[in-house]
Formats: structure tokens, C-alpha cells, sequence
């Protein structure tokens, strides 16, 4: 159980590409350049890391796209409090996790275990929705 809870939490910072500053951002300041980085740059990134093979990219694209746009919502209702917008995208991101290990093999549930556990910066979008550089 607590494997899992640990899994849910680094997955859901890891695929739900929230870009955390953007919603930590006052709502005066938030714009369309709050969103997160676009669907098939989250994909690519995926697959650099799992190694996915097409017809498991033709399937999580529309995962991705679900949560991206869940986000996007979230992020533009400014009568939202932080608090509040993560509550709502949490949910999103733990059935986007669900349905994500469902399409993988269990080699790549390994290769997702590892990745969450480093940092990984380039699934995390900045203000302007571009992903941010690897830190060196």
C-alpha cells in the first residue's frame, strides 16, 4: 500500500505536467501562457524514457490530452485558491496514472518506478508552458 501511495504521488508530479508555478501564481497573473507543456512533448518525453512502442503512444495520447485539458480548466478559473486547484487536478492525475500503467509492459512500470524517483524537470512546464532544461 504504501508503494502505491508513494508511486501516486511521483506519478501525479511527474505525468500531470501541472507546471506547479502556474498554479502557485496568483490568479491576477495567471494567463495563456500558464499552460502546461502541449500533450505530444509530455508523450516524447515518455517515450524517450519507456521505450513505448507506437500503438502504446496512439493510446496514452488521449490520457495525456484528457489531462492536459483537466489542467488547463483548473488553471484558468481564477475563483479557484491553490489548494482548491489541486484538489480538483488530483483525482485527474491519479486516473491518468491508473490508465497509464494499464497500457505498459511491467518493464516499463519499472522503468516509470525509476524515473519518478529522480528528478525529472523536463515533464514540468514553466509559466510559459515550455518545458524546463535537465538541470546539470
Amino acid at each position: 500500500m504504501k508503494r502505491i501511495l508513494v508511486f501516486a504521488l511521483g506519478f501525479s508530479m511527474s505525468i500531470s505536467v501541472l507546471a506547479m508555478g502556474a498554479l502557485a501564481q496568483p490568479s491576477t497573473a495567471r494567463g495563456a501562457e500558464d499552460s502546461p507543456p502541449p500533450v505530444d512533448e509530455q508523450l516524447q518525453v515518455l517515450n524517450q524514457k519507456l521505450d513505448l512502442t507506437a500503438g502504446q503512444q496512439a493510446k496514452i495520447k488521449p490520457i495525456l490530452q484528457h489531462l492536459h485539458d483537466a489542467t488547463e480548466d483548473v488553471i484558468q478559473d481564477p475563483t479557484l485558491s491553490h489548494d482548491q486547484r489541486l484538489a480538483r487536478v488530483r483525482p485527474e492525475r491519479l486516473m491518468a496514472d491508473k490508465k497509464l500503467r494499464a497500457i505498459l509492459s511491467d518493464q516499463q512500470k519499472k522503468k516509470l518506478d525509476q524515473y519518478e524517483q529522480e528528478p525529472h524537470p523536463e515533464m514540468h512546464g514553466t509559466l510559459s508552458g515550455t518545458p524546463k532544461p535537465p538541470a546539470r
